[in-house]
């Protein structure tokens, strides 16, 4: 029997494992693909997250990291804002940074089943039952990190599975011409495309799109012509692209609608805690992060080897929900309102150019939707200030 059983090895899932390990705790994560293999995702990280990363022994340079130094939002219009990033980022596919991690995690002594679908999880008399399709697991404490949406939402019950999202997401890599140290958001009507490097000589071109239409163009090749590329900015990006990937990584129903970091007492972990809208550009860190709190978290409440008590797992409970919302929830609201914009070319052409005229909302904009450095222990953030 494991201390911990983590649902899901993505960026959340993999780092709890790292940090809980290293705890002293009993880790096994389940993951539905085998590594390496890629995820929709716009693979840029915010170097808030590089202090932490740093004192993990992990040099993303190592990896081929790219240098993300500015940002451009455009609209349709031809409208641009360009703004410096203060703090900066880089540029890392899931593909590498995933296996990388995976690889990392199992030379220190976490347990892998790969291959593997989780079918339902429960609490039955302070224990946890994990169901897989062929097999059954149990642990005193399981957390949930199994991404965007998956079948686990419906078995779970939780409430923004039964909100239909419109949201298609659209990932391939490519090379083409376009500045390493940039990340560009290109707005269109209902969406946004996402375009900046990676490591190597490829960059990752990763949409937003509207699932109606989607559905009225009948494809992907189309919906690229008739709706993306009605974006100059887009449409001279795939000019001359020449894509790396045999077929584009599609995801269906992708919710930015509120979620619980507790649900049935599964200890939600990234993006199933919550999502965050991609113009915000911090969704892979608030993964990295969310992960960090918990792993603090459980081991002041739970000891391998000792008896569990259901108080002491509702102390802990609250307490991640506290550090949880403390930390993102005006994250995520701020991400939910810019969402907004995106139904409209004439109000995103509005919102582009308030921001290059009023210096003082692009400030506010970026204060609000990024956070601080932080380290792997919480009290030298405080030192740190």
């Amino acid at each position: 029997m494991s201390d911990v059983i983590i649902a899901g090895g993505g960026l959340a899932g993999l780092f709890n494992a790292l940090l809980l390990n290293r705890a002293g705790l009993q880790v096994a994560v389940i993951e539905r693909k085998s590594y390496p293999f890629h995820r929709v995702c716009g693979e840029y990280i915010s170097n808030e997250v590089l202090p932490f990363l740093e004192e993990l022994d992990i040099d993303v340079s190592l990896l081929g990291a790219s240098s993300i130094q500015r940002l451009e939002v455009t609209a349709t219009s031809g409208a641009i804002f360009k703004q410096p990033l203060d703090l900066g980022g880089f540029g890392l596919s899931r593909y590498a940074f995933d296996n990388y991690l995976y690889e990392k995690a199992q030379a220190e002594g976490v347990q892998f089943l790969l291959d593997t679908r989780v079918d339902d999880m429960r609490l039955v008399n302070n224990l946890f039952e994990v169901v897989t399709h062929n097999d059954k697991l149990t642990a005193p404490l399981v957390i949930g990190a199994f991404g965007k949406r998956s079948n686990l939402d419906s078995k779970l019950h939780r409430a923004f599975f039964y909100r239909r999202s419109p949201y298609v997401g659209i990932k391939v890599h490519a090379r083409i011409n376009f500045p390493d140290d940039l990340i560009q958001l290109n707005t269109f009507r209902n969406g946004y495309c996402g375009v900046s490097k990676v490591e190597g000589n490829q960059y990752c071109i990763c949409s937003l799109a509207h699932r109606n239409d989607l559905r009225k163009q009948g494809s992907l090749d189309a919906l690229q012509e008739k709706v993306i590329n009605q974006n100059p900015y887009q449409k001279e990006i795939f000019r001359n692209a020449e894509l790396l990937m045999d077929k584009p990584e599609v995801i269906n129903e992708i919710s930015f609608e509120k979620k619980k970091p507790v649900e049935q007492h599964i200890l939600m972990s990234g993006d199933t805690a919550g999502m965050i809208a991609p113009l915000c550009g911090n969704g892979m860190t608030m993964a990295i992060h969310s992960a960090k709190l918990l792993a603090e978290i459980i081991p002041q409440h739970y000891q391998s080897g000792r008896f569990f008590t259901g108080q002491q797992r509702l102390a802990l409970e609250n307490a991640y929900r506290h550090a949880w919302n403390n930390q993102f929830a005006h994250r995520l609201w701020v991400g939910r309102q810019l969402q907004r914009l995106f139904g409209s070319n004439r109000l995103m052409h509005w919102a582009i150019q308030t921001l290059n005229h009023v210096p003082a909302v692009t400030r506010l904009v970026m204060k609000q939707t990024h956070g601080k450095p932080f380290y792997l222990n919480s009290a030298h953030e405080l030192q740190r200030g």
